[in-house]
C-alpha cells in the first residue's frame, strides 16, 4: 500500500491511500483518524485499509481525487520517536578522513545513533526556511522505516517482521552549528532542524524484489537546481540492515509503535554515482585541493529527491523543495 496525510488544521493530518502509480488518492479517515493511531493497530485496520486500496488501483472508488503533493503534508505529520542512524560507515569516514580524525574500529560494528526532534516533520513541498544562510544549510538524502510494537531486546532476526513502511527522508542539516554542538558532548539540537518526508509511506511489498535483507536496493535520485548530483544505491555499503538498526535502538528499550527510524546519509564508497549530500562533496574538496569549494545551500536553491523502481516508477513520489529565508 501506499499511504499518505493531507495537511488539514489538524496537526496529525487526514489519513489518504494513494494508488500505485500515484495517480489518485482517496480519504479513509473514516476508518482511521490518522496513520499513528492505525499503524498502533495495525493488524486490525490493515486488512481493511488493503481492500480499499485494491478497489482504488481498479479504478473503483468514487470520491477519489487527483494525487497532488502540494496538498500533503508528511505522511506522519510528528512522531512520538524519531531515531536516525548512520549505517553508512563509509559516509561517516569521509567525513572524519578530512578532519584528519581517525574512525573508530567499532563504528564496523556499533551502529551510530541519535534521537532527533519529532514533534513537527516537514512535508514534500514544504519550503526549507532559515534565519541565517551562515549556519551552512545541507540535504541529506535517507530512507527510514516506521515499526510496529517493538520488544525490548528484539533480535536482528526477529526485527524485520516489525518493518510496516518506509519513508522517503531528506534529513536537513546546518553543517557549520554542527561541530560546536558536538564538541560540548550531548548531541545535536541547533545543528538538526525538522526533517522532511517525501509524499507518502509505502508497505515494503511496494518495494518488490528490490527488498532484500532489510535493505532497499534502488538508487536515490538527488537534483540540486536540476543538476543531477547523486544517484546513490541504497542497498550498497550499507553496513547495518534497518533489522540491525531496529535491534540496536530495541537493546535497553522497547519501541513504540509509529517509531521512525532513519538509516543516515546513503553513501557508495566507489562515489561514481555521485553523493547524497554536500558535505561529502566538500569533504573530498578538501581531500584533494586543501579546502572545500562547493558552497552549501543558498536561499532560492531547489532540491528534488526521488526513488524508481526496477520498473521505472515514481515509489514514494518526489520530495521538492527551495531555500526561504525565515
Amino acid at each position: 500500500m501506499k499511504l499518505g496525510s493531507l495537511s488539514n488544521d489538524l496537526r496529525d493530518g487526514c489519513p489518504v491511500l494513494v494508488d500505485q502509480n500515484l495517480n489518485f488518492m482517496v480519504r479513509v479517515d473514516n476508518l482511521v483518524k490518522n496513520w499513528q493511531l492505525a499503524i498502533e493497530n495495525w493488524s486490525i485496520v490493515a486488512p481493511a485499509l488493503r481492500e480499499i486500496y485494491e478497489k482504488l488501483n481498479g479504478g473503483l472508488i468514487e470520491g477519489a481525487i487527483p494525487f497532488d503533493t502540494s496538498l500533503l503534508s508528511a505522511p506522519f505529520p510528528r512522531a512520538y520517536q524519531w531515531l536516525d542512524g548512520s549505517a553508512y560507515v563509509t559516509h561517516v569516514e569521509l567525513l572524519r578522513k578530512a578532519r584528519g580524525v581517525e574512525l573508530p574500529e567499532n563504528f564496523w560494528t556499533d551502529p551510530l545513533m541519535y534521537q532527533g526532534g519529532s514533534d513537527h516533520f516537514l512535508g514534500p513541498r514544504d519550503p526549507i526556511r532559515i534565519k541565517d544562510i551562515a549556519w551552512g544549510v545541507d540535504f541529506e538524502g535517507e530512507l527510514a522505516v516506521v515499526v510496529d510494537d517493538v520488544p525490548l531486546g528484539v533480535s536482528e532476526n526477529q526485527a524485520e517482521q516489525h518493518i510496516q513502511m518506509i519513508l522517503l527522508v531528506n534529513d536537513i542539516s546546518l553543517r557549520n552549528l554542527i561541530p560546536e554542538e558536538l564538541a560540548k558532548g550531548f548531541g545535536f539540537v541547533h545543528g538538526k532542524p525538522p526533517s522532511a518526508f517525501g509524499p507518502v509511506a509505502v508497505t515494503t511489498d511496494m518495494i518488490g524484489e528490490s527488498w532484500r535483507d532489510g535493505k532497499v536496493n534502488l538508487p536515490l535520485s538527488i537534483e540540486l537546481n536540476g543538476k543531477k548530483v547523486g544517484n546513490v544505491n541504497a542497498g550498497v555499503d550499507m553496513t547495518f540492515s534497518f533489522p540491525e538498526l531496529i535491534a540496536h535502538a530495541a537493546k535497553t528499550r522497547s519501541l513504540r509503535a509509529g517509531t521512525i527510524i532513519g538509516s543516515g546519509t546513503i553513501s557508495n564508497s566507489d562515489q561514481q554515482h555521485g553523493y547524497s549530500c554536500l558535505a561529502e562533496i566538500r569533504m573530498l574538496e578538501t581531500i584533494s585541493k586543501g579546502k572545500p569549494e562547493t558552497p552549501f545551500l543558498q536561499f532560492g536553491d531547489k532540491i528534488k529527491m526521488e526513488m524508481l523502481s526496477s520498473e521505472g516508477q515514481s515509489i514514494f513520489g518526489a520530495l521538492e523543495q527551495t531555500i526561504e529565508k525565515c
